[in-house]
């Protein structure tokens, strides 16, 4: 009885939102489509893989690629880039919104505001692709900018492409001139629904702006900080190979080299799909592995996880 109660209201509650459900339905398609089936080729990453054969005819070879990648002689090389660049824009890139929003949130003008809103958000839109070459012509040695104002202060001029200790710098810096307007984007949003009687409790106590804005939007945005810390940690080991591509050459592998671009010359360019499948697997289970352990942690130290 009580399961046939339990069905009744279920399908009840369905009827009442079917119009979200709806909404609902196409996101859920393309995830079913493009995320979960193909999830059954995996099983390349434990076979030879041959075209000829299909995945389900091709020889079953275990741990061998996991192997073949842990005791190769590029493993602790490309771990190390690509922790580091992980790291450093999680250092320098993942506060910088935070510190904007909270200066975009204190200006009293809405035209001011809304001018350097859009500013900001605009970099974001801007493709990868004319990022790098904006940074390519501004820093060329021959005529571009920066070089030339070294030059005119008695310095000799860099070739920041071709100098393994540059591309950390230029990686990093890149990206949060692009993304800082745009990650603000979501903290200014849950400041937007802070309780503005928190502001005048704590004006009436004596508190000046920055006092309001450590003790009251600060804890307000808490949560929102702690998730997205969450995630960002759990990609840590997950750069994507669009921007590092474009940027580096065999000069600078030292230290532009990262898991993801090395997938794609031994993986796909050499069409070794089961070396470069189980090299993914292996960085995936990682990031899982990061989030469930930084979501435990968070979870002890705070009244915050996602889930």
């Amino acid at each position: 009885m009580r399961s046939n109660k339990n069905k009744c209201s279920v399908l009840k509650k369905a009827k009442k939102q079917k119009y979200l459900l709806l909404l609902l339905l196409p996101g859920l398609i393309y995830y079913i489509i493009f995320r979960y089936v193909p999830m059954y080729g995996v099983l390349i990453a434990f076979k030879k893989y041959d075209f000829r054969f299909g995945i389900w005819g091709s020889q079953w070879v275990g741990l061998k690629y996991f192997q073949q990648f842990i005791f190769g002689p590029y493993f602790w090389r490309l771990i190390k880039n690509t922790f580091l660049l992980s790291f450093y824009d999680l250092i320098f890139g993942f506060p910088i919104p935070i510190i904007f929003a909270l200066l975009l949130n204190e200006i009293k003008s809405k035209k001011f505001k809304s001018t350097v809103q859009t500013v900001s958000y605009l970099p974001h839109f801007i493709s990868v692709v004319i990022v790098v070459g904006l940074l390519k012509t501004m820093l060329s040695p021959n005529g571009g900018v920066v070089n030339n104002i070294i030059e005119f202060f008695g310095g000799q001029e860099i070739n920041f492409f071709m100098e393994k200790g540059w591309f950390r710098n230029l990686y990093v810096s890149s990206g949060i001139w692009q993304g800082f307007g745009w990650g603000s984007i979501i903290y200014l949003a849950t400041m937007a629904g802070i309780n503005p009687q928190l502001y005048e409790a704590a004006k009436m106590d004596g508190a000046g702006r920055f006092r309001c804005m450590w003790h009251v939007t600060l804890p307000g945005i808490k949560p929102t900080i702690v998730v997205l810390l969450i995630l960002r940690l759990g990609r840590l080991l997950s750069v994507g190979f669009e921007k590092v591509i474009l940027m580096y050459n065999p000069k600078i592998y030292e230290t532009a080299d990262i898991i993801s671009t090395y997938v794609y010359r031994y993986g796909i360019l050499k069409a070794n799909y089961s070396f470069g499948t189980a090299v993914g697997l292996m960085n995936s289970l990682i990031a899982l592995v990061l989030i469930i352990v930084t979501n435990k942690f968070s979870r002890k130290i705070s009244d915050t996880s996602l889930w």
